[in-house]
């Protein structure tokens, strides 16, 4: 059974022991290398992910052709461009592995299983938008009053133990500074 993912999901519902194996029935492991995507730009999303290992990065493309990075993903979370997943529509951002990555995936059909074959299951599709609803606020929220190093400070605070993990210039990207303007930032915060 997929422990971390239904442990995850119990973090919103309760699950009798019927319930967990039937959700682990609905999910499939994926491996994935670094650098592949779980999706690209363009790709309608088809899944939901749950990262078992490894570690993920949201990326789009502005308008100069610029790639920007506008989020992470680590273990224990879930993944997918959620806006593509419901309505079907082409992918405006990329989900690229940045480590070896295993992620359990589940279909849209299936996730409609889930909602409506468990219990809880249309409480936990309600209370999953929730958490993304507000997710996605305090992110644009962010990027609209926050300074370059306030934005810094969330990530540290948001994502403490991945800075080893991430190269600089996606740091950068998603802080919305050149690499150089980072190193600075950080340079006046260990002060």
């Amino acid at each position: 059974m997929h422990e971390h993912f239904i442990t995850a999901i119990e973090y919103f519902i309760r699950l009798d022991t019927a319930e967990k194996e039937f959700i682990s029935s609905l999910c499939v492991g994926k491996t994935y290398q670094k650098g592949d995507y779980f999706l690209r730009e363009g790709q309608v999303c088809r899944e939901v992910g749950f990262i078992e290992k490894g570690l993920i990065r949201y990326c789009g493309t502005k308008d100069n052709g610029e790639e920007i990075t506008l989020h992470f993903g680590k273990e224990n979370e879930f993944t997918s461009n959620y806006q593509s997943f419901l309505d079907h529509s082409a992918s405006q951002r990329s989900i690229q592995c940045l480590e070896d990555s295993e992620i359990l995936v589940i279909s849209y059909d299936n996730l409609q299983r889930l909602y409506t074959e468990v219990k809880e299951g249309q409480k936990f599709g309600r209370l999953i938008c929730e958490h993304l609803y507000l997710q996605a606020l305090a992110q644009i929220s962010s990027i609209y009053t926050d300074t370059p190093e306030q934005r810094y400070l969330h990530f540290v605070r948001d994502y403490p133990d991945l800075q080893q993990r991430i190269p600089q210039y996606y740091i950068s990207s998603y802080v919305g500074v050149k690499p150089p303007s980072l190193s600075r930032i950080r340079k006046r915060l260990s002060l």
